[in-house]
């Protein structure tokens, strides 16, 4: 891929223009089949990605099954941590359909970022914006009842995969299950059920072909207020 278009396709705002191009250099692209993982909770932190296409999904596995904490679209960045700390990889990263990634060598990104400290300076930018958002879905956990968290969540699901379909509804372009979509909201299956389909009926949301579309934005906006 031209370094010009694949700078484009990842969260590199910030980095000069030719800064990001020669970083991109360094990358080497892949597709991920669905289902199959970039990289696996307790693998080696090599090196950090960017989706280029697709969608990923961020999940912790154990005994009881496995658990979405987080969904990625195209122009995210993932496994940045890799280079600060050396620490094995905290979570898994699965692919949920067809995506193709690009993956960064931590040993390139010091050899260009030593030369270029600018790219330091983004990297740890990347990762304040990261803590930023899980102190804000902490804060939400602790403030919001469970409405407010569920209303957070499809808004933050609309604006990673939301396309607007008339009179400001947004079509979440990503089929989600009850069962992830709980999970990332941090409540049981049932009770989050319970709040889509009480939602159903005043309008907030409806179904359309399998997709969650967000009917009434401005009501999920005023439910998820802190």
């Amino acid at each position: 891929m031209n370094p010009q278009l694949l700078s484009q396709s990842i969260a590199l705002d910030g980095l000069p223009t030719e800064l990001a191009e020669e970083l991109i250099k360094v990358a080497r692209t892949r597709p991920v089949k669905a289902g199959v993982a970039v990289f696996e909770a307790g693998d080696p932190a090599d090196g950090f990605y960017a989706l280029l296409e697709g969608s990923l999904r961020v999940i912790l596995r154990g005994e009881d099954g496995e658990q979405v904490l987080a969904l990625l679209s195209p122009g995210a960045i993932f496994g940045e941590m890799a280079l600060f700390d050396g620490e094995p990889r905290s979570a898994s990263i699965v692919a949920s359909k067809p995506s193709r990634v690009a993956f960064f060598d931590k040993g390139a990104v010091f050899r260009f970022a030593d030369d270029n400290p600018a790219v330091y300076r983004h990297m740890l930018c990347i990762v304040g914006r990261r803590l930023r958002a899980s102190n804000a879905s902490l804060a939400a956990r602790s403030l919001l009842p469970l409405t407010g968290r569920v209303a957070q969540t499809m808004l933050h699901l609309s604006d990673l995969f939301g396309k607007t379909v008339g009179n400001e509804r947004i079509l979440v372009h990503h089929k989600i299950s009850q069962a992830d979509l709980a999970a990332m909201v941090g409540a049981a299956r049932e009770n989050v059920s319970r709040v889509l389909n009480d939602w159903k009926r005043e309008g907030h949301i409806s179904r359309i072909s399998g997709y969650y579309c967000i009917e009434d934005p401005a009501a999920l906006r005023a439910l998820a207020s802190i």
